[in-house]
């Protein structure tokens, strides 16, 4: 199968300078990391400064429980059909529904109920090679609306998950994913209108995968060895069900935690090199995760890559913040650690975020004695091959668009305008191609705003105000999430595209999101494209009648229909045809997948 050459996206990157490593106070708060000493003193043992949260909140206590529960790991989705179209473009057919199920949390407690991608959470794991594009058939057997988002891809309007493009009860809507990104972890999610924080509390989440062969050369921890693991907060009725988030208008902050879908799991691994992809799947809760030994002692690790895939060079550290929405990739070695138990952490403390007596740890390793398998065991010093990134886009450093991130009125805002003023939400209206400089200001909380871009990935370039710069994990790779803590204000560089059409941006707090803290962008069509490359424009209305949700009843999912007129019509239509032509029209120097050039 064709690989990719370079990613357009990676014309944004640049490799920024090093910065200071986050070790000041925050807020006031006093943090573990505040007393730590900068990496390369050797290990430092976390300082007897006490987790400040208390209590166990709403939830009946599950103390008793801590870390005796394996760490779920879902199932990897499989296609119902494959099929090559053109005999040029490999595409793969899948079904996947919103069902309601239960989950026994607490043992002594009546089970708690949910609402989940095939009845589970996390859903199904999807593991697409680069290249690849692929239909998901979404039935929503569920009481509330749906509307998935593949969160941080490529994605034609249509199928970008718009929160009112919704799929009603009893309905299904096939959503279309181009082929065209480099190998990056990304994740889906609901994104309906006004309920997203609560479908996706309830379990409507999964991870989606892009993985590029290539990368096997570079021997990084992969198959049993490389596991994705989402972090969430949660609360608990009396009788074991969940506390239901739906009714809070500020933020929403659980006193339990869970790592897939379990909370405070265990793992047990070999004493030998990890590959974990973290996802941040909360409301409002942001973490700092850190890996422990059984003294308290911080142990380095290295991140490796962020929301657009791999770095060109690892980055070691002893705390990642994951704000949410935000995934991050991380190597961590176990050798050394033999019958030992370590315990992944979290100390992420402002005034704004509440805090409980457990809410520090996140999970469980149990390291074992021996190595069963010591293949692709290493982390190279170079990751990514630099000469796949294309020339960076030109940046004069001059603010394009400045948006204030702030609760008025009542409201949580963008620039004043709720999600809702439907004549005044489109907020940008970038040309294709062109490159911005986005300036994000956090003007009021409580909490934080973790800001989400749809379609683009951005490069980090400054961060003034609080008590911190650009992390050095940040700078390393593009994003398309970037977190606002109070008083901060964080400049962002995209070049936009490679599509037009109307796409949202929003906090990914999921409480502001659904009360209105979301607006929308345009990337405007160039008016020289060319009358050939004109069919490439006419997917830029998100509530596109022809791609939207249908009723069940009139649904063909045999493989005739699937693989001689659906794939067919999706692939021929012009949705993710000729991208090279496009992006060279829009004046960028890359090249995407050499599949998708039909």
């Amino acid at each position: 199968m064709p690989t990719v050459l370079m990613q357009w996206a990676c014309a944004l990157f640049i490799s920024g300078a090093a910065y200071s490593r986050h070790v000041g106070s925050r807020a006031g708060a006093a943090s573990p990391r505040d007393l730590k000493a900068p990496l390369g003193g050797g290990p430092i043992k976390t300082p007897p400064v006490p987790w400040p949260g208390a209590g166990h909140g709403s939830s009946p206590d599950y103390s008793e429980w801590m870390f005796q529960y394996p760490l779920p790991i879902s199932p990897q989705a499989s296609p119902k059909y494959s099929s090559n179209v053109n005999g040029t473009q490999p595409i793969n057919y899948y079904e996947m529904s919103v069902d309601k199920f239960q989950q026994q949390v607490y043992p002594n407690l009546g089970p708690a109920n949910m609402a989940g991608y095939d009845g589970r959470s996390t859903g199904p794991t999807y593991r697409v090679p680069v290249g690849s594009e692929t239909i998901i058939r979404l039935t929503n057997n569920n009481d509330l609306t749906s509307s998935m988002h593949l969160h941080g891809a490529w994605t034609r309007s249509p199928w970008d998950g718009w929160a009112n493009d919704t799929i009603n009860p009893g309905q299904y809507k096939d959503y279309y994913y181009s082929g065209s990104q480099s190998a990056r972890t990304l994740w889906y999610h609901d994104h309906a209108d006004h309920h997203t924080s609560v479908d996706a509390y309830y379990g409507q989440n999964g991870f989606h995968i892009i993985y590029d062969p290539n990368e096997d050369s570079l021997g990084l921890p992969s198959g049993n060895y490389d596991i994705p693991i989402a972090i969430i907060d949660k609360a608990y009725q009396a009788n074991g069900d969940l506390v239901d988030p739906s009714g809070e208008t500020i933020n929403f902050f659980g006193d339990v935690i869970h790592a897939n879908g379990q909370p405070w799991p265990y793992l047990n691994v070999e004493p030998r090199k990890y590959r974990f992809r973290f996802l941040n799947t909360a409301l409002s809760r942001p973490f700092s995760l850190y890996f422990a030994d059984a003294d308290g002692v911080y142990q380095n690790f290295n991140v490796i890559g962020s929301d657009a895939g791999l770095f060109s060079a690892p980055v070691e550290t002893q705390t990642v913040i994951l704000s949410m929405g935000e995934r991050y990739d991380v190597v961590m070695d176990f050798s050394g650690f033999q019958g030992q138990n370590m315990t992944l952490g979290n100390e992420f403390l402002l005034p704004d975020i509440g805090q409980m007596s457990d809410t520090g740890s996140v999970m469980r390793f149990v390291v074992g004695d021996t190595v069963s398998d010591s293949s692709n065991n290493d982390l190279p010093s170079a990751l990514a091959n630099p000469n796949a990134n294309v020339q960076n886009p030109p940046n004069d450093g001059a603010v394009d668009q400045t948006f204030n991130f702030q609760r008025n009125g009542g409201q949580w805002t963008i620039n004043g305008v709720v999600y809702d003023d439907v004549e005044a939400r489109t907020l940008a209206r970038p040309p294709m191609g062109t490159v911005q400089n986005w300036e994000l200001r956090y003007a009021a909380g409580p909490g934080v705003h973790p800001v989400h871009i749809h379609l683009i990935d951005f490069r980090i370039v400054s961060r003034q105000g609080g008590t911190r710069g650009v992390l050095p994990y940040e700078s390393a790779g593009l994003k398309d999430v970037v977190l606002l803590e109070p008083g901060e204000t964080v400049n962002v560089v995209a070049r936009f595209g490679p599509w037009n059409g109307l796409y949202q941006f929003h906090c990914h707090n999921l409480i502001h999101e659904d009360h209105e803290m979301m607006d929308v962008f345009n990337t405007t069509a160039l008016e020289n494209l060319g009358y050939d490359l004109q069919e490439l424009l006419e997917f830029d209305d998100p509530m596109d009648t022809r791609y939207t949700a249908k009723d069940v009843g009139t649904a063909d999912d045999s493989e005739d229909y699937v693989t001689n007129t659906l794939m067919p019509g999706l692939v021929n239509s012009g949705a993710y045809r000729r991208l090279n032509e496009l992006l060279a029209a829009e004046g960028v120097q890359g090249q995407a997948v050499a599949a998708g050039e039909r």
